[in-house]
C-alpha cells in the first residue's frame, strides 16, 4: 500500500489555491452572460467585444514594444554586467556586484517604483514611455544576471585559455566560445526580462504618465470602475502569453550546454590541408 505523503498534498493545495483564481477567471471569459454571478452559457462575445476596443489595442501594442525594448537593453547590459562580475578577479569586488545585483532582485517593486518616481521628479523628467522604460529596464537586469551567471560558470578554466592557445583572439573567444556556450542563459534572461516587464503593474504604476499606460495598469484602472467580464477576456490572453514565455524559457533552460562545449574547440582548431 502506497505510503501517504503529506508533502504532495500541501503541495497540491498550493497549486489549487494560487491557480484556481485564475481559472476561474479565464473560465468567465467565455461566458455568454455580464457578469461572474451565473453561468449563462459559452460564447466568444467578450473576446469580440476586446478586438474590437481600439484603444485595448494601442494599449496592447504600446505594452509588447515596452516589453521587447526593456528586455532587449537588459539583455544586452545584463550579460556584459555577468561577464564583468565573472572576470572580477578580487573576491571582495566579487562579493560586492553580486550582492548589489541580489539586493536589486529582493527589493520590492513599490520601493524601485518610488525611487524612480522621486529621481525622475528631482531631476524634472518627464513621465512616460522613456521613464517607464528606464524603470523596466532597470529591475530586468540583475534577474538577466542571475540567469547568465550559471552559464559562464559552466564554462569551466580551461576553454578559454585552450582556444587562446590555439591562436584566437579577445573577440574570437568571446563571439565563438563564450556566447555560443551561454546562449541558451542569455535567451532564458531575455524570456524572463520579457515576462516581468509584461505583467509589471507595481514599478509601472509609480512612473507612468503623459498618456502612456500598459495592459496591468488598464487592467487596474478598468476594474475600479466596474469589473467587466472584457477584462476577463485581456486578463486570460495575457496569462495565456506569459504561459508560453514561460514554457520557452524552460525549453532554452533545459538545453544541454555540454555539446556546445565540447565543439567550441574544433571551431578554433586550423584545417590540415593534405
Amino acid at each position: 500500500m502506497k505510503k501517504f505523503n503529506s508533502a504532495n498534498l500541501y503541495l497540491w493545495a498550493v497549486f489549487i489555491l494560487l491557480y484556481f483564481p485564475i481559472i476561474y477567471l479565464v473560465v468567465y471569459s467565455f461566458n455568454a452572460g455580464d457578469s461572474m454571478q451565473g453561468w449563462q452559457g459559452f460564447s466568444w462575445v467578450h473576446y469580440q467585444e476586446l478586438f474590437e476596443d481600439s484603444h485595448i489595442l494601442v494599449v496592447f501594442l504600446d505594452t509588447l514594444i515596452l516589453a521587447l525594448s526593456s528586455a532587449l537593453i537588459a539583455t544586452i547590459v545584463g550579460t556584459m554586467g555577468a561577464l564583468l562580475i565573472t572576470n572580477q578577479r578580487k573576491t571582495i569586488v566579487k562579493n560586492v556586484l553580486l550582492s548589489l545585483n541580489n539586493v536589486l532582485l529582493v527589493s520590492p517593486d513599490v520601493i524601485i517604483g518610488a525611487s524612480f518616481l522621486i529621481l525622475f521628479t528631482m531631476i524634472g523628467f518627464s513621465l512616460g514611455f522613456v521613464s517607464v522604460l528606464l524603470a523596466h529596464v532597470a529591475f530586468s537586469i540583475p534577474i538577466v544576471v542571475l540567469m547568465v551567471l550559471p552559464r559562464l560558470r559552466e564554462i569551466g578554466s580551461t576553454l578559454v585559455p585552450a582556444a587562446q592557445d590555439l591562436g584566437a583572439n579577445g573577440w574570437q573567444v568571446l563571439s565563438r566560445v563564450i556566447l555560443p556556450v551561454i546562449s541558451p542563459g542569455i535567451m532564458a534572461g531575455f524570456f524572463m526580462a520579457f515576462t516581468y516587464s509584461l505583467d509589471d503593474f507595481a514599478v509601472t504604476f509609480f512612473v507612468t504618465g503623459n498618456g502612456f499606460t500598459t495592459l496591468a495598469v488598464e487592467i487596474y484602472s478598468r476594474a475600479r470602475q466596474g469589473v467587466s467580464l472584457e477584462i476577463n477576456a485581456l486578463s486570460a490572453l495575457m496569462f495565456a502569453i506569459s504561459l508560453v514565455l514561460v514554457l520557452v524559457y524552460y525549453v532554452i533552460s533545459s538545453r544541454p550546454a555540454n555539446r556546445k562545449i565540447a565543439k567550441k574547440a574544433d571551431m578554433l582548431v586550423p584545417k590540415e590541408h593534405g
